[in-house]
């Protein structure tokens, strides 16, 4: 780093998710200029072990985060650093996309795209970079409802209770949202459900009430995240919104699946009648990461413990990279919520 902002970093934690599973199935995913592979791995956290000159802000012996998409495209929002909006074809993401990631013993990086991590959040700091996604959301969302001039919402749906969604179900718990969680599985002896309830929120199994049914109990939702990656859902989470509420896309779904019978005039009137929102979530910026930190040391001085137990299965060593992948085939056999390497 020619500019004295380098910063070598001892990778402890990596955490492996649906991402690098499709990549590793060559669904997706780029390899940087120059190299026939990629180096997986986006959910870092790590110790400094080395600065450059002109680092002042970060100390050998911190714990930080990286982040994980990179300024280098030609849009106007890659020259503002405002990458995670890029409106470029190619984009830069390392362990995805042209750039290697963090399954790996050591790494390089600008001291500009490291997040320090307090010592007490330390062991779920793993967490950070699925959480800054959803903090993105939610910060799009009230920027969003800046047009009402006054908001003040109540509750919220979260649909997809698994590790993006347990997530998010404590960002909104964070905030003082009544939180309405939902996903395919039967309540008893499930573990996600578990986490709902123990952090004051509900769980709803969408094999005993749909989430437009659940209107009747619970009332329209001032806001809906959505997190399933079944895109269908969203018609009923469109349907199931509070006038002036707000829905939140954060899956990313491929195939070609369609659906019928939506009732496509209702939803229209009820967007355009209701002054109701959609947007999309992925990637984040530097702001999001901070935005996350924050909440997820509230969450453990709060709820202690709660975020450690989403950690449900730690890997030994980079050189078992198969046991992970087989964990990440079969999370429900294996009852998986996150699943991470510990690397040192």
């Amino acid at each position: 780093f020619k500019d004295g902002r380098g910063v070598l970093v001892e990778v402890l934690h990596v955490g492996a998710c649906g991402t690098d599973r499709e990549i590793n199935n060559g669904e997706y995913g780029v390899a940087p200029k120059g190299f026939d592979f990629l180096v997986l791995g986006h959910e870092n956290f790590g110790r400094v072990v080395e600065t450059g000159e002109n680092v002042k802000d970060l100390q050998v012996g911190d714990f930080v985060v990286a982040t994980v998409r990179r300024p280098r495209g030609s849009s106007i929002y890659d020259k503002i650093g405002t990458q995670d909006f890029t409106t470029d074809d190619k984009y830069f993401e390392r362990g995805i996309s042209r750039l290697h990631g963090f399954m790996a013993e050591f790494y390089a990086e600008s001291a500009d795209f490291l997040i320090k991590i307090p010592p007490a959040i330390k062991e779920i700091a793993v967490l950070l970079e699925p959480l800054s996604i959803i903090e993105k959301g939610l910060k799009q969302a009230s920027d969003i409802q800046e047009r009402l001039k006054i908001w003040n919402p109540k509750t919220a749906a979260v649909l997809g209770v698994g590790n993006v969604g347990l997530l998010t179900v404590m960002a909104l718990r964070m905030r003082g949202y009544e939180v309405h969680g939902f996903g395919r599985d039967a309540r008893e002896g499930y573990l996600n459900a578990e986490l709902c309830e123990a952090i004051g929120a509900t769980y709803d199994s969408t094999a005993e009430i749909s989430v437009i049914d659940s209107v009747k109990k619970y009332g329209e939702y001032d806001l809906v995240f959505e997190c399933t990656g079944f895109s269908p859902i969203i018609f009923d989470a469109m349907q199931s919104l509070n006038e002036n509420g707000i829905l939140i896309l954060a899956s990313v779904t491929g195939g070609e699946r369609k659906t019928d019978a939506v009732p496509s005039d209702k939803i229209n009137q009820m967007f355009v009648l209701g002054n109701r929102a959609m947007v999309g979530t992925v990637n984040a910026n530097r702001e999001h990461f901070e935005m996350g930190v924050k909440d997820l040391a509230l969450c453990e001085a709060m709820y202690a413990g709660w975020l450690a137990r989403m950690l449900t299965h730690k890997v030994k060593g980079l050189e078992n990279f198969a046991e992970v992948f087989d964990i990440l085939e079969n999370s429900s056999k294996y009852g998986a919520i996150k699943t991470y390497f510990e690397v040192k």
